[in-house]
């Protein structure tokens, strides 16, 4: 309830600031983006029967959050299911992960293919324009999962009737000018920055990714998910997502006893730290090298003597 409260007390301030300035509209936005994020942790932890004793009730909630998050729920709790299952593994790649490559795969793509996924790993497109139509755009459409995925398929239709009735009440009761410009202020920043924690929890270096008769969960928990050392009030913004490791390697956890599981067992602290200047160096990351078992930057990936 505290993290509802205050996105909305964020909304109720930035309808105020209207009046006043633009600028200080988008100041609030900050906060309000952030507690749009913290709900959609909430609805993550709904999805993984973390949050609450009852499934029906966690799966109602999660529901109603994803209007609010642009997440059609039972979708997201699927496709991120099978992201916990596969997490770096090189034969099950494709649903709820960032599009990785190897080496191998990139070399072998055709010119046009390449341009495609270089544009797809481009910074500005992947946490800018891209991240926006992921939330926008992509989650409005049932096609993006198979057919025989039925109750995923309605998920996203109850979230894009649940999307219609909020905006058209918003809009009504605050103006069009008004909703939109709140709606879009935060969400303009929430969008990308939940699309960053999502690639520096598996986007980083040293990591794990194996194939398939190799792969190990554990492993893959504990040296494929990130130890993402932020600033306490950051951590707790954004759920305690940081203790990304802690997390794969128990789902059960509810984000807000993750740091109490880190600090009981000093054995989960020995993994890779990585702070916010250092993650930052991931954003060139784009390949997995499967003879230096490491990720690598473009550059790296162009045969001796060729343009890649």
């Amino acid at each position: 309830m505290l993290t509802l409260s205050l996105f909305v007390s964020g909304w109720a301030a930035m309808y105020w600031s209207l009046s006043v300035s633009y600028w200080l509209t988008f100041v609030f936005a900050l906060p309000t983006s952030f507690m749009m994020i913290r709900l959609f942790i909430i609805q993550h932890d709904c999805g993984h029967g973390a949050f609450l004793k009852s499934a029906t009730v966690a799966d109602r909630i999660g529901a109603m959050l994803g209007v609010v998050t642009l997440t059609p729920y039972s979708y997201w709790r699927k496709t991120h299911a099978l992201h916990h299952a596969t997490s770096g593994n090189l034969e099950h790649r494709g649903f709820g992960d960032i599009n990785t490559l190897t080496v191998a795969e990139y070399q072998a793509l055709t010119r046009w293919e390449k341009v495609r996924y270089r544009a797809y790993r481009n910074p500005f497109v992947l946490f800018g324009i891209g991240a926006l139509l992921h939330f926008l755009v992509v989650h409005r459409l049932p096609f993006i999962v198979p057919r025989s995925w039925k109750r995923e398929r309605k998920s996203i239709l109850w979230t894009d009737l649940g999307l219609a009735i909020f905006f058209t009440l918003g809009a009504l009761a605050l103006g069009f000018q008004n909703f939109f410009t709140i709606y879009l202020s935060y969400t303009l920043i929430s969008c990308p920055v939940g699309v960053w924690l999502f690639y520096v929890q598996h986007q980083f270096e040293p990591t794990y990714w194996e194939h398939d008769p190799q792969w190990q969960y554990n492993s893959a928990a504990l040296q494929g998910s990130s130890y993402y050392a932020l600033p306490e009030w950051l951590q707790w913004v954004t759920g305690h997502i940081g203790l990304h490791h802690v997390h794969h390697l128990n789902p059960k956890i509810p984000n807000y006893r993750l740091r109490e599981a880190l600090e009981a067992h000093p054995e989960l602290q020995q993994v890779t730290h990585l702070t916010f200047l250092e993650s930052l160096r991931c954003v060139s990351l784009a390949l997995w090298d499967e003879e230096q078992r490491k990720l690598v930057p473009f550059p790296r990936a162009q045969p001796q003597g060729r343009a890649a």
